[in-house]
């Protein structure tokens, strides 16, 4: 099984949440399980970007990449907080690969708008690196940044990164580990199951806005580029992973098509 685990940046922002998530990735891998993770950091970057004095400014949610911004997307995401996390997995036990997107041109991107600056939209992944890692007990940690052909460098959403990995790596499932519990109904209640067409109903009755119509969108796309179950669930319960993917309904699972 090939699994793709997204994290959120906040699950990563204190020593003890990420030791406890290197250690439950570091436990599902085995030789029946190949495993490649894909993190955020965006509370991180606007810790850094504040300290220096420099305001974050979004658009649908999307940070105006400035190149003063790129600089500290590389520092922070492809930097402090990917480090952070594979010297976490080593103590875990395993054998993670730090990577962004523009390692071997991983992810590549395309720019997504003049407005956006420098927020790239991922356009293809080249899964010849993840194989070969996962294949030889690796675990690829990688961090939203990708290039492209000319150069250029790119700030990319964690959660269309994670979907364009999946895809490329042909992930059997995609675990969004967030810090909410789930997908919320118009009453509040968590749902269990749900379809494209459910997401589309939720984000055009004003059910689902903000970060999580964006994750819904991404879910909706890693539906349709092939990968068979996408979970969102929540990060901060412990063992999530292992109890996902032994069948337990954590949180909210998304598919293709009713059973």
């Amino acid at each position: 099984m090939r699994i793709l685990v997204k994290l959120g940046g906040t699950l990563l922002d204190t020593d003890e949440s990420r030791g406890r998530l290197a250690r439950e990735i570091a436990a599902v891998r085995s030789s029946e399980v190949e495993v490649v993770v894909v993190h955020g950091g965006g509370k991180q970057m606007t810790r850094f970007l504040t300290d220096r004095g420099v305001e974050s400014r979004f658009v649908n949610g999307l940070r105006v990449t400035t190149p003063e911004v790129i600089d500290a997307v590389l520092k922070v995401l492809a930097g402090s907080v990917n480090h952070q996390l594979v010297a976490s997995l080593v103590q875990a036990g395993a054998n993670p690969v730090g990577l962004s997107g523009i390692d071997s041109a991983l992810t590549e991107a395309e720019q997504l708008s003049p407005d956006l600056g420098a927020v790239g939209k991922p356009v293809r992944t080249n899964p010849q690196l993840l194989r070969l890692l996962t294949g030889n007990a690796y675990i690829p940690v990688v961090a939203c940044v990708a290039g492209d052909r000319q150069g250029n460098i790119y700030n990319v959403n964690a959660d269309q990164m994670a979907v364009a990995c999946a895809a490329g790596f042909e992930a059997d499932r995609l675990v969004f580990l967030t810090d909410v519990d789930g997908v919320r109904g118009a009453e509040g209640r968590i749902l269990p199951t749900l379809t494209p067409q459910d997401c589309e109903q939720l984000i055009s009755t004003g059910v689902a806005t903000g970060g999580m119509q964006a994750k819904l969108n991404a879910a909706t796309d890693a539906l349709h580029a092939g990968i068979q179950q996408v979970v969102i669930a929540p990060g901060a319960e412990p063992g999530a992973l292992e109890r996902i993917l032994s069948g337990e309904a954590l949180g909210t699972r998304l598919v293709k098509h009713d059973a």
